[in-house]
């Protein structure tokens, strides 16, 4: 009998767990660079060379939607990001004339906060609401140093960097959700520009610049489409 009890409590644990409501889609935008290479502004609306430029990241996201109030998030992302010192309003950079291209892939697993309540399963269509989000993010790119006044791939190069998202999301219908957010990304190492190249070798083989004391940023702005499925979660439910 006893038996018997725990299976009945393990099923329908497994059965609240399977209840939640999850969310599926793609993510899409565009990513700028933050370091010792390029613009020292995120976003400069001024610059026509800019915009052709940028280019476009995108990746898959899924939410599990543990509350009203937060969700659990994973998203796996590819960031094309470049830096360019002749956009940069340093005159120090603009005559040191480096410039790099780079592709930045991405795991990330956090945690979403909304600010007010958010039920997908609420009969008040649309649903409008900002939200923040941050975790852990794994990155795989390439360490770039310096050869003369180009910057060129020497190895590869992994990391961990920290997301910090604002955000806003509305419901499309009983289905589909759109946000737009900003997702600031700092990461633990100094050479996605190839300014520290002694974090892949020691021997001095490559010079460095830029400032030593700062870590490079990598700051995505876009928007996502998820579709959400599952049966209406029960928050509150007891045994």
């Amino acid at each position: 009998m006893r038996s018997l009890y725990l299976i009945l409590v393990l099923f329908c644990g497994l059965s609240y767990t399977y209840a939640q409501t999850y969310e599926v889609g793609a993510i899409f935008g565009n990513t700028a660079f933050i370091g010792d290479v390029g613009d020292t502004e995120v976003i400069n609306t001024n610059d026509p060379n800019l915009v052709g430029a940028y280019q476009f990241s995108y990746g898959l996201l899924f939410r599990w939607n543990k509350s009203d109030r937060h969700s659990y998030r994973f998203s796996v992302m590819q960031h094309n990001t470049f830096g360019f010192d002749k956009e940069s309003n340093i005159i120090e950079r603009q005559n040191r004339d480096l410039e790099f291209r780079t592709k930045i892939n991405e795991l990330s697993i956090g945690i979403e906060y909304t600010f007010w309540e958010w039920d997908l399963h609420s009969s008040k269509r649309p649903q409008f609401v900002p939200y923040l989000h941050t975790g852990i993010a794994y990155f795989f790119t390439n360490h770039l140093a310096r050869a003369g006044n180009d910057l060129v791939e020497a190895g590869d190069l992994n990391g961990f960097a920290i997301p910090m998202t604002l955000g806003v999301k509305v419901t499309l219908g009983s289905r589909l959700v759109l946000s737009g957010e900003i997702t600031p990304r700092y990461t633990f190492t100094d050479n996605i520009d190839g300014s520290a190249p002694s974090e892949l070798d020691s021997s001095n083989a490559f010079p460095e610049f830029g400032n030593p004391n700062s870590n490079d940023w990598y700051i995505f702005a876009g928007f996502s489409l998820t579709y959400t499925f599952g049966r209406k979660p029960c928050y509150n439910c007891s045994f």
